[in-house]
């Protein structure tokens, strides 16, 4: 494999096995396997976590050679966007700011990539994939070969500990007065796992999750003309009207039907449909695919 005796010195430096930079994809288009988060509980005990911001980026994973959507499907970065990226996979957000998801998510899926829209995109690392030992350890890793590379808008997410819950909810606290999405919690002595597991938690001041694209409300007033709300469909067949947080350009043009969209919410009615949801974005392995 080329430049394979340079990788194995760069991963023994590291401390890193050598299996770490060589994952067996089906295909460029496969989707990688990747560590889904649970929601958090109160019950956690949290001294066992490391936390970070959760950022409001496009997840990709780094295979050594390209940028891959979590739904599949390899991102279309610029060559001098990657050219100087370690040879070992990483992963994590492509990220421009808080509130800024639409702008990086329209930039990172152009099939011909804009450079000066890539100028303003970072790389931050949240994980290893596939690397041995636990995620104290992965940490220090993570940070050891971000270092390395000296790539600018390449970055480790930051990692810190909590003391207790109260600790936690001023960090969360913090990041929301400045816009922030949440928190993720991260159990320091968990291995490498992939799939859904409550080893990686999240941690918002709303709930939010997914539902389909089943039909169109005319809008009224000012919105005569367009669209006044999404008819939806939740995963057991319930449906609910989502018309806050929709753009004048969302309504003029919505997503097709079938679309799966992503909304937040504050808690179910008793009759299970989601009260006070507002629209988010389109579900981002849904735009990977199409």
């Amino acid at each position: 494999m080329k430049h394979a005796a340079t990788v194995k010195r760069i991963l023994a430096a590291l401390g890193l096995a050598c299996a770490v930079w060589l994952p067996q994809l089906a295909s460029a288009d496969a989707a990688p396997a990747m560590l889904l988060a649970e929601v958090y509980a109160a019950n956690v005990d949290v001294t066992q976590y490391w936390v970070s911001e959760k950022f409001d980026g496009v997840r990709a994973q780094w295979d050594g050679h390209a940028l891959h959507f979590r739904g599949g499907g390899v991102i279309p970065a610029p060559a001098w966007f990657t050219a100087d990226f370690p040879p070992v996979p990483l992963d994590g957000e492509l990220w421009i700011a808080r509130n800024q998801f639409d702008a990086v998510s329209g930039t990172v899926r152009k099939t011909e990539p804009v450079d000066t829209e890539w100028r303003r995109v970072h790389y931050l690392v949240f994980e290893l994939p596939g690397a041995a030992g636990d995620f104290s350890a992965r940490v220090r890793q993570m940070q050891s070969i971000v270092a390395q590379a000296g790539v600018p808008w390449l970055e480790a997410v930051e990692q810190t500990r909590v003391a207790d819950r109260d600790t936690l909810q001023k960090r969360l606290d913090a990041v929301i007065r400045q816009h922030g999405e949440g928190l993720m919690l991260h159990r320091a002595d968990a291995p490498y796992l992939t799939g859904r597991s409550d080893a990686l938690l999240k941690l918002k001041p709303w709930l939010d999750t997914e539902a389909v694209v089943v039909g169109y409300v005319p809008g009224k007033g000012k919105y005569q003309g367009m669209t006044g709300a999404l008819h939806m469909e939740m995963p057991d067949g319930k449906r609910f009207r989502l018309g806050s947080g929709l753009s004048d350009a969302l309504r003029r043009q919505p997503p097709p039907l079938g679309t799966r969209i992503t909304y937040r919410y504050s808690n179910l009615t008793k009759n299970g449909v989601p009260r006070f949801p507002r629209y988010l974005r389109i579900r981002e392995d849904f735009q990977a695919d199409n």
